[in-house]
């Protein structure tokens, strides 16, 4: 009988620690998703220096900055997990864009 309680301890507490791993990789890919799209829109907005400053905010570092015309696209990254954010700047007064 006690070899078996032994066992469902040690099989309950390798549970435990898949679950904690399986929950800390998903904040992780959540947390750069979220600083990718923020970085992403500050870089639009005001340039790579911005962008580089609302990553490091949220927790992530960048990766990679590049603009394409009116396109920017930053690539983050949060311990193992990378996210890219994208966004387009708009021309003042049009739609979608600042006044």
């Amino acid at each position: 009988m006690l070899p078996l309680v032994a066992l469902a301890m040690v099989m309950a507490g390798g549970g435990a620690l898949l679950l904690g791993r399986v929950g800390e990789a998903a904040v992780a890919r959540a947390t750069a998703r979220t600083a990718a799209d923020a970085a992403a829109l500050a870089g639009a907005a005001e340039g790579e220096a911005a962008a580089h400053e609302v990553a490091q905010a949220n927790g992530a570092s960048v990766v990679r900055y590049e603009t394409v015309g009116p396109d920017t696209r930053v690539t983050v990254r949060v311990g193992p997990a990378e996210a890219v954010g994208r966004a387009r700047r708009g021309e003042a007064g049009a739609a979608g864009g600042p006044p």
